[in-house]
Parts: C-alpha cells; sequence; structure tokens
C-alpha cells in the first residue's frame, strides 16, 4: 500500500517555505521525507534544506532509524531547489549547503530508498541517484539541465561518474536533454522502473521489508565499507577486507 506520511509542524518534524514543506515522519524504523512543494515543481528550499539536515544529522550520531524513503506529492518528484542568493557569499552559502546535504545523505547509516513518482530534474535527479535505491515509474523523465543555462552542473559530476560509464556520463550533463526512466536503468542511474505509482508503493513497501529482515548492524557495516571502499585504492581495500572480516567474524564467534 502506498501510505502517504506527514507530520504536524508543531512537533518540530515539518518545515515550510511559503506554502512548500517537507514532512518527515518515523513509523517503527522507517524515516520518511515527503516533499510537498508543488506549486514549485517540488523545489527544495532553504527550510526544507535546514529541516532534513537536521534530521540526518541526528541519525549520524546515533541512528534511531533503519530505512530512510524519500517520496514527494504531486505530479513530479523534484524539479530542482530554489535559488536565493544575491550575493557571492549567498552563492556560495547555497551551494555549501547543497553539498552538505548530499554529503550527509550518501554517508547516512541508513538504507536510503528514492520513490520517484514523476520528472527529476537537476538537483532532483541528483538527489535521487544519491539514494542507496532509486525506483522510478515508467513515465518519469530525468535531465540535468543546467547547461541549458549554462551553468556546468558541478555537485552532480562530482559523483556522477560512480554510477555511470563516463561515455553516458558526459552527454547527459553536457546537453541536458531529458531521458526516460528505462534508459535510467539501462545506464545504472535508477535500480528498477515500475508501470505507476500504486506499483511504486508496492515495489518501495517490499525493498523496505528486504532491508528490516537483516542484521541492523551488519547492514550499517556493509553500506560504509561499501562507499569507503569506492574511494581506496586496492590495495587499501585489501587492508580494511582484512580488518573488516576480523571485527565482523569475531562478533558473530561472541553471539
Amino acid at each position: 500500500m502506498y501510505t502517504e506520511y506527514t507530520m504536524p509542524v508543531q512537533q518540530g518534524l515539518a518545515s515550510s517555505h511559503g506554502s512548500g514543506a517537507v514532512h518527515i515522519d518515523r513509523v517503527g524504523d522507517v524515516l520518511t521525507f515527503t516533499l510537498d512543494h508543488p506549486e514549485r515543481g517540488n523545489e527544495i528550499s532553504a527550510a526544507m534544506f535546514e529541516a532534513m539536515l537536521a534530521v540526518l544529522r541526528e541519525e549520524a550520531v546515533a541512528p534511531r532509524a533503519r530505512v530512510l524513503r524519500l517520496r514527494a506529492r504531486g505530479s513530479v518528484f523534484c524539479t530542482g531547489r530554489e535559488r536565493a542568493g544575491e550575493s557571492v557569499a549567498g552563492v556560495r552559502a547555497e551551494a555549501a549547503r547543497l553539498v552538505s546535504f548530499k554529503q550527509i545523505l550518501r554517508a547516512t547509516p541508513l538504507i536510503s530508498v528514492a520513490e520517484i513518482q514523476g520528472d527529476a530534474f537537476g538537483f532532483g535527479c541528483g538527489l535521487a541517484i544519491l539514494c542507496d535505491f532509486a525506483l522510478a515509474v515508467e513515465r518519469a523523465s530525468l535531465a540535468f539541465p543546467e547547461m541549458r543555462a549554462g551553468l556546468p552542473p558541478a555537485a552532480i559530476m562530482a559523483y556522477l561518474g560512480e554510477y555511470v560509464l563516463p561515455r553516458h556520463a558526459f552527454p547527459l550533463v553536457l546537453f541536458g536533454e531529458p531521458f526516460t526512466a528505462r534508459r535510467a536503468l539501462e545506464i545504472g542511474l535508477v535500480s528498477d522502473v515500475v508501470a505507476d505509482v500504486a506499483k511504486l508503493g508496492i515495489a518501495a513497501d517490499a525493498l523496505t521489508e528486504r532491508i528490516m529482515q537483516l542484521d541492523p548492524a551488519s547492514t550499517r557495516a556493509c553500506k560504509d565499507l561499501f562507499h569507503t571502499m569506492l574511494q581506496n585504492s586496492f590495495e587499501s581495500n585489501c587492508r580494511l577486507a582484512v580488518e573488516a572480516l576480523t571485527v565482523c567474524s569475531a562478533t558473530m564467534l561472541r553471539r
């Protein structure tokens, strides 16, 4: 069942900016962020950034949840972020905040699942890709359109090459043309494509259940090792593997 999660503002887990908001809720071990700024294509505002950052920082220090589900209301998933900076300092602050958000989302000990129920452009597309799993409906279009405004998408290029081969990645950022969810699946940008929103909810629920069946500590260790080893040399990873296998095996022996 595709369930909408919300949290009243007065409880401190929702942030509004004009008529836009992000609703943040916990149900058991599942934390859910729901983008709710449909009249602006679910663009993420400064207040929405700060609300999500605050929760992710808490989880980084002391994880309470095990799964993070990122979803949106309306016909699109997310078509970018609001740009309010009117000076070099303001623009730099905005850039730093969005990069910090991506860094902490990628590093969170929670297993993250993006539910792309509609178009995902620019920051929205990059946000979905950073999640551990990205599920998309068939009709969704994706794009990195920044170059059409003369702005190289630097924040996306910082990690796009880890998900897509350069021959696929460079045309996407250079020309900014929309591509289908099926094409995204073919080149490795999303995990699965489903027919419609109802099936998207079913698929996300099933994936969440699979994650919940795993040992929590082992799941966090697996994610941490996976991302750490992506950045390391083969030799460094071999040394890290010996240490990890020793620690994990010793833990299993004590059980």
